[in-house]
């Protein structure tokens, strides 16, 4: 039986200088994907493309460690970042994992405005076979709905903190 949850996040974030920046800001595809995840964590793969160790995820008795890969692009206005493949390690225990993360990031009028949307869809563990699947569901989308507040106040506090020290070196 599989487990199917998802969650989702919105951002409108304003900006008090150097909002008409933003654009030229967002341009700068690696910057600002590094401040928007821990650049200890990701190592560029080429063009457009990361592979981001998320940080070790406890799940009731288990501890799981996506690997995610990444590609990032300009479309529309807006810096789109997507998973293109996700493997979990220290965890052979699932036979069926995938990740899915649409995401996306412009400037607005006076801010950042952007939209985050992740899921996941996993073969249920043998080690969780007596938990209802109810419970496994609520807490993967409350699992997930915290790493996108993780990420929500990453883009509050070190992109607004990186794009201000852009602003000053450029």
């Amino acid at each position: 039986m599989s487990l199917a949850f998802s969650a989702s996040q919105q951002l409108d974030l304003p900006v008090a200088r150097g909002a008409e920046r933003l654009p030229a800001y967002l341009d700068d595809e690696q910057r600002v994907v590094e401040a928007l995840l821990d650049p200890k964590q990701l190592d560029p793969l080429g063009p457009g493309r990361y592979r981001y160790t998320v940080s070790q995820v406890r799940v009731f008795q288990l501890r799981i460690q996506p690997v995610v890969e990444l590609q990032a692009l300009h479309r529309n206005g807006r810096l789109e970042l997507e998973a293109l493949d996700c493997q979990l390690e220290g965890l052979g225990l699932v036979e069926d994992f995938r990740l899915g993360l649409c995401a996306w990031l412009a400037a607005g009028d006076g801010g950042l405005v952007g939209e985050a949307s992740l899921s996941v869809t996993v073969s249920r563990p043998t080690l969780l076979r007596l938990i209802p699947p109810r419970v496994l569901e609520a807490t993967g989308r409350s699992v997930l709905g915290g790493i996108l507040l993780g990420i929500k106040t990453r883009v509050g506090q070190q992109l607004l903190g990186d794009f201000q020290r852009w602003c000053q070196s450029t």
